[in-house]
């Protein structure tokens, strides 16, 4: 059976969102390479978005890693999974620990008006949130070093490289072409991203 895709462009230091069946797989794709897209999901209900929503500290709990491995779930807040990681054609470097950059980030390295994921995701959801949940950081690479130190490392992703979930609840994902250019986690620079819907 063939599957058809139905594509969002996320422009390079924007975000979008895009509704998600379950059952039905997400792809996120790096289209030019290099590029760290910042993911969120919630859980949808009939009145829209409930508070519930993927959380990188309760993952790192139910899989005992510090990132889901093929077949292994991403879980809620309410320990319940909701995207399966089921395909990976990246070099598999991702990150579960670091937060959303923000304003107050790019106040403190001196770009107050710099676009961030936080922003990012309000703009795409179209609506405040209390709190940023820390985003699953795919394609971003800080590795954890000698004296427990994190190193903050280009993306090694080459364009087309993509990585792709399964929703086990009706959610809502919301992907960020991350805007950061103050360091070198997006290589030269922050370039767009897809997410493909497939059914």
């Amino acid at each position: 059976m063939t599957q058809t895709a139905v594509r969002t462009l996320v422009p390079a230091r924007t975000g979008r969102a895009v509704p998600i069946e379950r059952g039905s797989l997400v792809r996120v794709v790096d289209l030019a390479g290099q590029q760290v897209g910042d993911l969120f999901a919630y859980v949808a209900g009939a009145a829209g978005l409930t508070g519930e929503h993927l959380s990188a500290s309760h993952t790192r709990t139910a899989v005992s890693r510090l990132f889901p491995a093929i077949g292994e779930s991403f879980v809620t807040d309410r320990r319940r999974p909701i995207l399966t990681l089921v395909e990976d054609t990246s070099p598999g470097r991702h990150d579960l620990l670091i937060a959303a950059c923000d304003d107050a980030r790019y106040a403190a390295l001196g770009a107050p008006d710099h676009p961030s994921c936080a922003g990012n995701l309000r703009t795409a959801l179209e609506r405040d949130v209390d709190v940023v949940p820390q985003p699953v950081n795919l394609f971003m690479q800080v590795p954890v070093v000698a004296g427990d130190v994190l190193d903050w490392l280009p993306a090694t992703t080459k364009p087309g490289d993509a990585i792709t979930f399964r929703a086990e609840l009706d959610c809502v994902v919301v992907v960020s072409a991350c805007p950061q250019d103050l360091n070198v986690i997006n290589g030269s620079g922050p370039t767009d991203l897809a997410i493909d819907v497939l059914h």
